[in-house]
Protein backbone atom coordinates (compact mmCIF):
# COMPACT_ATOMS: atom_id res chain seq x y z
CA UNK A 1 0.00 0.00 0.00
CA UNK A 2 0.70 3.47 -0.08
CA UNK A 3 4.26 4.59 1.65
CA UNK A 4 4.19 5.69 5.17
CA UNK A 5 5.66 9.09 3.68
CA UNK A 6 1.61 10.32 3.25
CA UNK A 7 -1.29 10.27 5.00
CA UNK A 8 -4.04 10.10 2.75
CA UNK A 9 -6.89 12.30 3.83
CA UNK A 10 -10.36 11.94 2.37
CA UNK A 11 -12.74 15.31 2.32
CA UNK A 12 -15.85 16.83 1.07
CA UNK A 13 -19.02 18.71 2.42
CA UNK A 14 -21.13 16.86 4.68
CA UNK A 15 -22.99 14.76 3.19
CA UNK A 16 -20.61 14.33 -0.42
CA UNK A 17 -19.67 10.59 -0.28
CA UNK A 18 -16.88 11.15 1.98
CA UNK A 19 -17.95 7.84 4.33
CA UNK A 20 -18.37 5.63 1.12
CA UNK A 21 -15.03 6.67 -0.39
CA UNK A 22 -13.80 5.52 3.51
CA UNK A 23 -15.29 2.39 3.04
CA UNK A 24 -14.08 1.88 -0.24
CA UNK A 25 -10.56 2.72 -0.03
CA UNK A 26 -10.88 0.34 3.13
CA UNK A 27 -12.66 -2.65 0.70
CA UNK A 28 -9.53 -2.43 -1.89
CA UNK A 29 -6.93 -2.80 0.89
CA UNK A 30 -5.82 0.53 2.26
CA UNK A 31 -5.27 0.65 5.53
CA UNK A 32 -7.71 3.23 7.48
CA UNK A 33 -7.56 5.35 10.96
CA UNK A 34 -10.95 5.10 12.70
CA UNK A 35 -12.32 5.01 15.83
CA UNK A 36 -15.63 3.63 15.05
CA UNK A 37 -17.28 6.06 17.88
CA UNK A 38 -19.73 7.11 15.39
CA UNK A 39 -22.01 4.31 14.47
CA UNK A 40 -23.56 3.44 11.55
CA UNK A 41 -27.56 4.92 11.61
CA UNK A 42 -29.95 5.68 8.80
CA UNK A 43 -28.14 8.33 7.20
CA UNK A 44 -24.94 6.37 6.73
CA UNK A 45 -25.71 2.42 7.37
CA UNK A 46 -22.72 1.52 6.29
CA UNK A 47 -20.51 3.78 8.93
CA UNK A 48 -19.37 7.24 9.36
CA UNK A 49 -15.84 6.23 9.23
CA UNK A 50 -14.98 8.86 11.92
CA UNK A 51 -11.96 9.18 13.81
CA UNK A 52 -12.55 11.55 16.85
CA UNK A 53 -9.46 13.55 17.24
CA UNK A 54 -9.67 14.71 13.90
CA UNK A 55 -12.20 17.45 15.82
CA UNK A 56 -9.12 18.38 17.58
CA UNK A 57 -7.25 20.02 14.61
CA UNK A 58 -8.60 23.25 16.00
CA UNK A 59 -7.08 22.91 19.47
CA UNK A 60 -3.71 22.11 17.65
CA UNK A 61 -3.85 18.14 18.39
CA UNK A 62 -1.76 17.25 16.08
CA UNK A 63 0.02 13.87 18.27
CA UNK A 64 -2.62 11.59 16.69
CA UNK A 65 -1.26 12.55 12.89
CA UNK A 66 2.20 10.41 13.21
CA UNK A 67 -0.30 7.74 13.84
CA UNK A 68 -2.04 8.28 10.42
CA UNK A 69 1.48 7.90 7.92
CA UNK A 70 0.26 5.18 5.50
CA UNK A 71 -3.39 5.55 6.49
CA UNK A 72 -6.58 7.09 5.07
CA UNK A 73 -8.63 9.09 7.65
CA UNK A 74 -11.51 11.17 6.88
CA UNK A 75 -11.42 15.22 7.54
CA UNK A 76 -14.07 17.34 6.22
CA UNK A 77 -13.26 20.57 4.83
CA UNK A 78 -14.16 22.38 7.98
CA UNK A 79 -11.39 21.26 9.37
CA UNK A 80 -8.68 20.84 6.57
CA UNK A 81 -6.95 23.66 6.84
CA UNK A 82 -5.96 22.89 10.20
CA UNK A 83 -3.47 20.30 9.43
CA UNK A 84 0.12 20.94 10.43
CA UNK A 85 2.41 21.54 7.20
CA UNK A 86 5.28 19.15 8.51
CA UNK A 87 3.18 16.20 7.10
CA UNK A 88 2.77 15.10 3.54
CA UNK A 89 -1.05 14.32 2.60
CA UNK A 90 -2.86 13.18 -0.62
CA UNK A 91 -6.36 14.55 -0.20
CA UNK A 92 -9.46 12.63 -2.04
CA UNK A 93 -11.87 15.93 -2.13
CA UNK A 94 -14.84 14.34 -2.72
CA UNK A 95 -17.43 17.08 -4.88
CA UNK A 96 -21.51 16.35 -5.28
CA UNK A 97 -23.89 18.17 -6.83
CA UNK A 98 -24.76 21.20 -4.08
CA UNK A 99 -28.85 20.81 -4.65
CA UNK A 100 -28.06 17.04 -3.44
CA UNK A 101 -25.76 18.00 -0.59
CA UNK A 102 -28.34 20.47 0.91
CA UNK A 103 -31.20 17.92 0.15
CA UNK A 104 -29.30 14.63 1.58
CA UNK A 105 -28.17 17.28 4.63
CA UNK A 106 -32.18 18.35 5.54
CA UNK A 107 -33.41 14.58 5.19
CA UNK A 108 -30.40 13.90 7.87
CA UNK A 109 -31.30 16.12 10.25
CA UNK A 110 -35.11 15.17 9.86
CA UNK A 111 -34.52 11.62 10.29
CA UNK A 112 -32.17 13.32 13.38
CA UNK A 113 -35.86 15.52 14.80
CA UNK A 114 -33.66 18.51 13.88
CA UNK A 115 -34.83 21.06 11.96
CA UNK A 116 -32.66 22.73 9.54
CA UNK A 117 -35.61 25.54 8.16
CA UNK A 118 -33.05 28.74 9.56
CA UNK A 119 -30.73 28.63 6.50
CA UNK A 120 -32.39 28.91 3.17
CA UNK A 121 -30.88 26.53 0.70
CA UNK A 122 -29.84 29.65 -1.69
CA UNK A 123 -28.37 31.08 1.60
CA UNK A 124 -26.72 27.68 2.61
CA UNK A 125 -25.40 26.99 -0.85
CA UNK A 126 -23.52 30.55 -1.34
CA UNK A 127 -22.02 29.87 1.96
CA UNK A 128 -21.12 26.20 1.30
CA UNK A 129 -20.00 27.49 -2.31
CA UNK A 130 -17.84 30.19 -0.76
CA UNK A 131 -15.96 27.83 1.73
CA UNK A 132 -15.05 25.35 -0.83
CA UNK A 133 -13.41 28.36 -2.64
CA UNK A 134 -11.40 29.52 0.31
CA UNK A 135 -10.46 25.59 0.91
CA UNK A 136 -9.49 24.83 -2.76
CA UNK A 137 -7.32 28.11 -3.05
CA UNK A 138 -5.74 27.30 0.56
CA UNK A 139 -5.25 23.50 -0.67
CA UNK A 140 -3.49 25.02 -4.14
CA UNK A 141 -0.77 26.82 -1.85
CA UNK A 142 0.12 24.07 -0.05
CA UNK A 143 3.82 22.57 -1.18
CA UNK A 144 2.65 19.35 0.65
CA UNK A 145 -0.69 18.61 -0.44
CA UNK A 146 -1.44 16.65 -3.80
CA UNK A 147 -5.09 16.16 -4.51
CA UNK A 148 -7.39 14.30 -6.90
CA UNK A 149 -11.20 15.67 -6.84
CA UNK A 150 -13.83 13.13 -7.23
CA UNK A 151 -17.05 13.51 -8.59
CA UNK A 152 -19.60 11.77 -6.28
CA UNK A 153 -22.28 11.70 -9.14
CA UNK A 154 -19.80 10.70 -11.93
CA UNK A 155 -18.37 8.07 -9.69
CA UNK A 156 -21.78 6.39 -9.01
CA UNK A 157 -22.68 6.33 -12.56
CA UNK A 158 -18.94 5.11 -13.82
CA UNK A 159 -17.49 3.77 -11.07
CA UNK A 160 -14.28 2.10 -12.82
CA UNK A 161 -13.12 5.12 -14.15
CA UNK A 162 -13.56 6.99 -11.05
CA UNK A 163 -12.02 4.79 -8.51
CA UNK A 164 -9.37 3.63 -11.52
CA UNK A 165 -8.07 7.16 -10.75
CA UNK A 166 -7.98 7.28 -7.15
CA UNK A 167 -6.02 3.95 -7.13
CA UNK A 168 -3.19 5.52 -9.30
CA UNK A 169 -3.54 8.46 -7.58
CA UNK A 170 -2.97 6.43 -4.20
CA UNK A 171 -0.03 3.67 -5.53
CA UNK A 172 -2.20 1.71 -8.07
CA UNK A 173 -2.26 -1.78 -5.83
CA UNK A 174 -6.00 -1.44 -4.52
CA UNK A 175 -8.80 -3.78 -6.04
CA UNK A 176 -11.00 -1.32 -8.15
CA UNK A 177 -13.28 -4.27 -8.49
CA UNK A 178 -13.97 -4.75 -4.68
CA UNK A 179 -13.89 -1.24 -4.62
CA UNK A 180 -16.91 -0.57 -6.74
CA UNK A 181 -18.72 -3.00 -4.51
CA UNK A 182 -19.25 -1.23 -1.86
CA UNK A 183 -21.53 1.32 -4.17
CA UNK A 184 -25.33 0.27 -2.79
CA UNK A 185 -27.15 2.81 -5.18
CA UNK A 186 -30.42 1.88 -2.63
CA UNK A 187 -28.56 4.50 -0.96
CA UNK A 188 -27.89 7.24 -3.14
CA UNK A 189 -31.31 8.65 -1.87
CA UNK A 190 -31.21 12.25 -2.87
CA UNK A 191 -30.71 12.55 -6.71
CA UNK A 192 -31.07 16.14 -8.38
Amino acid sequence: MESKDHIIVVSGLPRSGTSMMMKMLEAGGQPILTDNLREPDDNNPNGYYEFERVKQLTDGDFDWIREAGGKAVKIVTGLIMNLPPDHNYKVIFMQRAMKEVLASQKKMLGRLGQQNDKVEDEKMKKIYQEHLKQVNVWISKQPNIEVLYVNYNTMLGSPHDSLQKVNEFLGGEMDGNVMAGVINQELYRERK
